[in-house]
């Protein structure tokens, strides 16, 4: 499992350059004798999907998927190819690009976010061929493109025609097993000013300073709806809803007043919530800061839901799939397994919502690295959790993954 996760790190494999990664993996697929699904993925067709959504613009896409056949019903196995970009390099204390072993982890871009997820599900396959051991239930490894800005990968493969009765996403999870996902809306806000010169910027009106009033607004609307918010599986999550502006753009000249602002950013859904109803909150929060602000008023900011739309999605939790992969694992470990929701948005979604199929998350790695420089998952990590889905492989009878169970 580590020479293949090396070999992944090694590709370049952030979004629209994902293709010659799920090329390789395609070829262990076949070698361990999966009958394999490689196909081309029509993106321009794709984006006419309502469930469709990106940052990234691309040209190609490949589908990959990696058949067992066996009994009735069918497990899946699902991963993303596409990694985040690895930012300013000079924050590496390893080669991003270069798989390194350090203290029994291996660092690298995609180690855990999720190419080891990946190695992990084509690991567990050629420990079950090795083995000579049937599993109980078919398997499907998935392996997707376009996750992080929008799970166009998951849904091509669902609209091609691969399905199951339960799937399980291979997303770090630092151990624990997640049936629930909050949602996470792209937008984009326009805020206007008036240009003047600088020496004479009382004349103009900066859209720097009343981007301001708009953000003091998020922070509110956040603060308000966390305060709100109450579910269980997200007790330990101190801001399960969160609305963070990743770009901030004004101006085009240092002597000049901005006259436009364009912030960029993502915000929280709850679990159950409706999209709809969340974008209508975040909408008037706006509009009631603007109405405050004369200049504002009279020219308000304009609002885009842009990008990645990742909707909330949920699991029942006492779903025997959620139960009995948590048996597996702490069968594994030896320790009692979280059962817990996370805060950020997947393509469990699209499994879940699109694909009707009980779903949850359960990797290896922590996903508080993911996205970071010096990305890491520990070697122990990816033997467990290859170790478990084996177990689970071996253990989920065709009538424990009905999909009303």
């Amino acid at each position: 499992m580590v020479d293949l996760l090396a070999q992944l790190v090694a590709y370049r494999s952030v979004g629209d350059a994902e293709t010659e990664a799920q090329a390789r993996v395609a070829a262990e697929m076949r070698s361990l004798g999966l009958c394999v699904d490689e196909w081309d993925i029509d993106v321009d067709a794709l984006s006419s999907d309502p469930d469709f959504s990106a940052e990234v613009e691309r040209h190609v896409a490949a589908g990959v998927v990696g058949t067992w056949e066996g009994p009735e019903h069918t497990l899946m196995l699902n991963g993303h190819i596409d990694v985040v970009p690895v930012g300013d390099e000079a924050r590496w204390a390893t080669p991003p690009w270069v798989a390194t072993e350090v203290d029994g982890a291996i660092y690298g871009r995609g180690t855990a976010d999720m190419k080891g997820g990946l190695v992990c599900a084509l690991g567990s396959i050629r420990a079950l061929r090795q083995a000579g051991v049937a599993p109980a239930v078919g398997l499907v490894v998935a392996s997707v493109v376009a996750e992080e800005d929008g799970g166009a990968g998951t849904l091509a493969t669902l609209l091609r025609g691969h399905s199951a009765d339960a799937a399980i996403i291979l997303e770090p999870t630092a151990g624990a097993v997640a049936p629930s996902q909050a949602g996470a809306l792209g937008f984009r806000i326009t805020v206007p000013g008036k240009p003047a010169h600088g020496a004479s910027r009382t004349e103009g009106v900066s859209a720097i300073e009343k981007y301001a009033v708009v953000h003091n607004a998020l922070l509110a609307l956040e603060t308000s709806r966390n305060t709100r918010f109450s579910d269980p599986l997200y007790a330990d999550h101190p801001l399960p809803l969160a609305i963070s502006v990743g770009t901030l753009r004004a101006g085009e000249w240092s002597s000049t007043v901005p006259d436009i602002a364009v912030a960029e950013g993502r915000y929280g859904v709850a679990p159950g919530e409706l999209v709809g109803a969340a974008r209508s909150e975040f909408s008037a929060w706006i509009a009631a800061a603007a109405a405050t602000d004369p200049w504002l008023a009279e020219n308000p900011p304009e609002i885009e839901w842009w990008g990645g739309q990742f909707h909330p999605a949920t699991t029942d939790p006492n779903h025997s799939l959620v139960t009995k992969l948590a048996g597996c694992a702490r069968a594994v470990t030896g320790l009692a397994t979280d059962v817990c929701g996370v805060p950020y948005g997947s393509d469990l979604r699209h499994l879940v919502n699109r694909g009707a199929i009980p779903t949850v998350l359960y990797g290896p790695g922590d996903p508080r690295i993911a996205h970071r420089a010096n990305e890491y998952v520990p070697i122990s990590d990816l033997i467990e959790v290859a170790q478990t889905i084996t177990l689970a492989a071996l253990r989920f009878g065709t009538l424990e993954l009905r999909r009303n169970a």
